[in-house]
């Protein structure tokens, strides 16, 4: 039986508002989202940083194994592996994504969300609307 190794892992403590304040970052996906920010790249707008801009470099390591996952299970299919063994890693690589979602809607809500409530008026009814989108689409999946 072949197995990939997961490592489960919770969610890391976010630091204080200084982590807010880190400088850099990208806005990673296609789509409306994808086109967004390059929108704001040309145009020079946005609101600086994004939430996750402290940690991309964890962020992006946990990404790289959940794609070792995926080419695990590739391999795992070419290998004729045991189904049931193909579905466990299958669930190990959704619950590394779930928890990899959750730590950037965290970030979201606590870095731009945040800061449209101090502004307050529709930037907050809009940061609290695109959140609630992003978590009704994650209770989907």
């Amino acid at each position: 039986m072949t197995t990939i190794p997961t490592r489960t892992e919770d969610v890391p403590a976010h630091g204080d508002a200084a982590a807010a304040e880190a400088t850099g970052g990208e806005q990673p996906g296609g789509g409306e989202a994808g086109a967004r920010a390059a929108e704001q790249q040309e145009t020079g707008g946005g609101h600086g940083p994004h939430g996750y801009s402290s940690r991309k470099s964890e962020h992006l390591k946990r990404l790289r194994r959940i794609e070792g996952q995926v080419r695990g299970l590739q391999r795992m299919v070419d290998e004729d592996v045991y189904c049931i063994d193909i579905l466990t890693q299958v669930s190990a690589g959704t619950k590394a994504l779930q928890a990899f979602a959750l730590a950037l809607l965290e970030e979201h809500l606590r870095h731009c969300v945040a800061a449209a409530a101090e502004e307050g008026g529709a930037e907050l009814d809009a940061k609290v609307a695109e959140a609630t989108a992003a978590i009704a689409r994650l209770l989907r999946s």
